[in-house]
């Protein structure tokens, strides 16, 4: 299998399978000389780990990483990057193979089964094999090394829309983000989706989501004009995440809706000889090159594949089918969807700002 490998200069490599004994990720490319723990790392797997609330997947998986390489003592007794590369494990702990037997050799719809197999002629059924969700903790460590590459830059996602309800933004509190089991900053909006949610597992069902990420700190200048752009890798790099569907980049499609002096970010003169822009429409990108401005985007994220409610399918034969999954899956994936949108954003942006530093010095 090709492509498990994102990035130019600060690459990362997935491995494993979500019913394997272990998944991780190798790092290239990463400065040497920062400091660099577990303890650094694990917040982030916590954040996006399953189990957590009754609106998520209930396999309990501890998700406890491991560094097993590319760190090492400095004078100070630091443990820091050595500049080789960094390998991270994570442990799977809580699999449940026989709830997939019934899948074994049927297809369900909407989920990646037909199209691997169709390809390879070899699928790891049991929950999806790489092309399960649970690939993302691998992603989500990733992205905990990648933003000490990136200490200027802070960033933020959270759940906007959830099962088409979506959050009021003038009720935005980032507060609240972590206070909830929605990663929502809108309380009202979080106390119905609970039951939405808990609706749709009900009724064997499931729900879409979207995230919306916002990166601050990202100096202008980041990125290329043509096959570089960094609006472009944001989205090839949302796009990677499992049940994505969509990605906006600012405005995105409302952009398309809007005249050009209205959809046009004004520029002012600021104190510091800088620009002042009076919108942010573009969400911080204009030709590929970040403006200095937070870079912003929404990731669509479909309704979760694996339903307990029977849809038409067929068999690895050819047979007619239908399919109901059993086990332990999120009623809306999305939810914990966005600690991997923040991973894939930090990055990026840590590639960028490395490719930046190449070629301007």
């Amino acid at each position: 299998m090709s492509h498990n490998t994102f990035g130019r200069v600060f690459r990362f490599t997935t491995w494993g399978e979500s019913h394997g004994p272990a998944l991780g990720v190798v790092i290239d490319g990463c400065p040497p000389g920062l400091p660099l723990t577990e303890a650094d790392i694990q917040p982030f797997l916590d954040a996006r780990k399953p189990g957590q609330s009754r609106y998520t997947t209930q396999r309990r998986e501890a998700d406890r990483v491991r560094i097993m390489s590319g760190v090492f003592e400095d004078d100070g007794g630091r443990q820091v990057t050595t500049g080789t590369p960094i390998h991270l494990m994570i442990e799977n702990t809580d699999q449940r193979s026989k709830d997939y037997s019934q899948i074994a050799r049927s297809y369900r719809p909407g989920h990646a089964d037909y199209t691997y197999d169709a390809k390879y002629g070899i699928r790891d059924y049991r929950g999806g094999g790489r092309s399960s969700a649970r690939e993302t903790a691998a992603r989500v460590a990733a992205g905990a090394v990648a933003r000490l590459v990136i200490p200027e830059v802070s960033i933020t996602a959270y759940v906007c829309e959830l099962g088409g309800d979506a959050i009021d933004r003038e009720a935005i509190a980032y507060e609240e983000i972590g206070k909830n089991p929605f990663f929502c900053p809108d309380i009202s909006a979080a106390t119905r989706w609970g039951e939405k949610v808990e609706a749709a597992r009900k009724d064997g069902s499931s729900l879409g989501a979207v995230v919306e990420c916002s990166a601050q700190g990202v100096p202008a200048g980041w990125g290329a004009p043509v096959y570089a752009k960094l609006d472009g890798e944001l989205a090839a790099a949302m796009m990677s995440i499992n049940a994505t569907k969509g990605v906006e980049i600012g405005d995105g499609f409302a952009a398309a809706r809007l005249t050009g002096e209205k959809n046009a970010d004004a520029m002012s003169p600021g104190d510091d000889g800088k620009p002042v822009f009076a919108s942010n429409h573009a969400g911080g990108t204009a030709g590929g090159i970040s403006t200095g401005q937070p870079v912003v985007c929404r990731v669509a994220f479909k309704p979760t594949s694996s339903i307990l409610t029977p849809v038409d399918s067929i068999t690895s034969s050819g047979e007619a089918t239908q399919v109901m999954t059993k086990g332990r899956h999120d009623p809306c994936v999305g939810i914990r969807g966005t600690p991997v949108v923040e991973a894939m954003m930090a990055l990026v942006l840590a590639d960028h700002k490395l490719l930046h530093r190449a070629q301007t010095g």
